[in-house]
This record gives C-alpha cells, structure tokens and sequence, in this order.
C-alpha cells in the first residue's frame, strides 16, 4: 500500500515529543554559531523549477561558512565540476536545507533557508584559501535551525575508524570515469589530473 496522505503517515508513527517540536529556532543561537564554526563539512539540499532534487558536499577549513549574523549564513563556493547545480537550482527556487557535520560528533545541525547568489569583493574576500577567493557565495536567511539526535550516526558507526573502508575496497573516481563514459584522449588527462590532485593532497591545487 502506498500512503498517500499525511493523515495516513502520521498514523503509522507515535507524534513528536513537544520538545521535539520546541527545539526548532527561527535563528541561530550562541550553540548553532559554535557548531558551525567546528564545521568542516556541510550537505546542501536545494530543488529546480521542476520539483528535481540535488545535495551537494562542500568541505573546507572548520568555520569556512561565515556567521554574518543571528539570521545570515555566508557559503563559499570553491573550485569543484563546475556543473552548477546547487546553484542554478537555486536560481529557480531559493530553498535550502544544510546539514552540518563535526567529525567524531554524532548529532548534527540542521539549518534551513533562502538562499541568493552574492559575488561582492567585500564578502568573498574574508573567505580566501590559499590566497585564493572563491567567484561566488551564497546568502542564506536562516528560517529554521535545530539539533539532530545521533541516532542516525551512531547506528552507520561512521565515525569508528575500525570500520572504515580501505582505499583500494572503492574504486578511484579516475577508475569510475574510464568505466563509465569512456573519455577520450583529451578528457583522460582532465581525468588523470584530477586522480593525481586527490591523490598528492595538494591543498593549493584545489583552490
């Protein structure tokens, strides 16, 4: 059976508890801006025009996504495939869900938003890795910002490194590419520098 309603989903689960319900802030408190300063890494959820989903990894130096204030988050977007989904999408629309991760922490933060595209000197500037600032960044009015429980982490063990994966048990994006699209001459050395950039971790390279 399909459900098709929200009377028939909220059937099927126990309601939340009302301090469940009261976590949610239309803001960021002292907390929230001190989880995303520990941040290295945040998921970005956003949709197109036509209802088309995308979440997009970003990752830098923890803090790289400024608090502007209680309500404003700032969001570089470095060098990366340049395919601009995040940020067409949000041309069409300009909701946003992030999550915010601290390795070894098993809760989470989720903020959700509007975001605009911003590209003033002014903002991007203080962003700058390795001397380099990114092209553009993305301005997001907080709407709703909570803590996640752990349960999701704690039950993937993500963060135990006995149970992390070798390198050689995945198989290369370069190994992934050549399977895939069968490049040709010209996009195998894109495909080869890229492998090698991943590979020498070479932090300059990937600004």
């Amino acid at each position: 059976m399909t459900v098709r309603s929200e009377a028939e989903l909220r059937g099927r689960y126990d309601p939340p508890l009302p301090l469940i319900v009261r976590k949610t802030l239309d803001h960021l408190d002292r907390y929230c801006v001190e989880f995303i300063a520990r941040s290295p890494f945040v998921c970005l959820g956003t949709t197109s025009a036509d209802g088309s989903c995308d979440v997009s990894p970003r990752g830098d130096p923890p803090g790289f996504v400024r608090v502007l204030d209680a309500k404003t988050l700032l969001i570089p977007d470095r060098k990366g495939n340049n395919r601009l989904d995040t940020m067409g999408n949000l041309l069409d629309q300009a909701g946003i869900g992030l999550l915010f991760l601290i390795p070894g922490i098993e809760e989470t933060l989720r903020v959700n938003g509007r975001a605009e595209i911003v590209d003033e000197a002014a903002l991007l500037e203080p962003m700058a890795v390795v001397g380099k600032a990114p092209k553009t960044a993305m301005r997001v009015e907080v709407e709703e910002a909570f803590i996640h429980c752990g349960r999701a982490l704690k039950r993937s063990q993500l963060w135990d490194p006995s149970l992390h994966a070798e390198r050689g048990e995945v198989p290369t994006i370069g190994q992934w590419l050549r399977d895939q699209v069968d490049p040709d001459a010209g996009e195998q050395t894109i495909i080869d520098e890229a492998v090698s950039q991943e590979e020498s971790g070479d932090r300059g390279r990937l600004y």
